[in-house]
C-alpha cells in the first residue's frame, strides 16, 4: 500500500514537471504571430515564386526551387521582403492534414532584403500531401507570418 502511494506519487510530480516545461518551451515551437499576411490565392508555389503582403504596408515572396517542389531533396529556399524589416526569418514546413514533424530551416540574409536556406520534405505515406510552408519574419514589431499551400505527390 505505501508502495503504491509513493508511485503515484512520482508519477505525478513527473507530470507536474514536463507540464511546466512543455508551457516555458511552447513558445519556441509555436510562437505567438503579431501580423499574419494575405497570400496571393491564385500563386501555385510549385510553379514559381508567391507574394503575401501585409495589412499597413510590407510584403514578401517566397520562391523553392527546384520547382514541383520533390520530397526527399534539398531545397533552395528563398524570401525577399519588401518595406520590412526583418531581423531573422524562418521557414516552418508543415503538413496540412497530418503532422509531420518540426521542420524550421532558418534563413541567412544575402543582401537587399533577400534571405537564403535549404530544407527538405519528407516523404509521406500518403500519395498527395497538402503542406504549408509559413514564413516567419522576426520584426521590431514582434512576428509576422506569411503562409503558403501547396501539394505534392510521390
Amino acid at each position: 500500500m505505501v508502495n503504491r502511494f509513493w508511485w503515484v506519487l512520482f508519477i505525478v510530480l513527473i507530470a507536474a514537471i514536463l507540464g511546466v516545461v512543455s508551457a516555458k518551451f511552447r513558445p519556441l515551437a509555436v510562437p505567438d504571430v503579431v501580423r499574419l499576411a494575405v497570400p496571393d490565392p491564385d500563386c501555385d508555389l510549385r510553379a514559381g515564386p508567391c507574394t503575401g503582403r501585409f495589412a499597413g504596408g510590407g510584403a514578401l515572396s517566397l520562391s523553392v526551387e527546384p520547382r514541383g517542389i520533390p520530397l526527399a531533396r534539398a531545397l533552395e529556399l528563398k524570401v525577399t521582403t519588401r518595406d520590412l524589416a526583418a531581423g531573422a526569418v524562418a521557414l516552418d514546413l508543415a503538413g496540412v492534414d497530418m503532422d509531420m514533424g518540426y521542420n524550421r530551416p532558418s534563413l541567412a540574409p544575402a543582401g537587399s532584403g533577400l534571405y537564403r536556406g535549404e530544407g527538405m520534405l519528407p516523404v509521406c505515406v500518403r500519395r498527395r500531401m497538402t503542406w504549408e510552408a509559413r514564413v516567419l519574419l522576426s520584426t521590431p514589431d514582434g512576428l509576422f507570418a506569411a503562409p503558403f499551400r501547396f501539394e505534392t505527390s510521390r
